[in-house]
């Protein structure tokens, strides 16, 4: 049964790549070296995998990682360091302007 995996890659600048694959091993490879020139890590090398989860329908997996690349840097960290928990608390808004933070003058 086929299965695809949504992956964070750690680049060399300290930034984040999110991506698909059904062949993460394939794809690991093309990405540290340099398969594509116009992919945003070739100039990040190197990346090591920091985080994959796997999908058996393909839908699932793409609805992950768009959920995922929309994501804050302390949210991709918090499920790197397997704190899924922490999704809920880092996704409320905390700006003064929030409805739930105004405070009526």
């Amino acid at each position: 049964m086929k299965s695809y995996s949504v992956y964070i890659l750690k680049c060399s600048d300290g930034s984040y790549y999110t991506g698909i694959t059904n062949d993460i091993d394939r794809r690991l490879y093309e990405h540290q070296n340099g398969e594509n020139i116009t992919c945003y890590t070739y100039k990040r090398r190197p990346l090591s995998l920091v985080f994959f989860e796997n999908f058996p329908d393909v839908n699932q997996a793409i609805e992950f990682e768009k959920q995922v690349k929309g994501w804050t840097r302390i949210k991709k960290e918090a499920i790197i360091n397997d704190n899924w928990n922490k999704l809920k608390e880092l996704s409320i808004c905390k700006n003064n302007t929030s409805h739930t933070n105004y405070i009526k003058p």
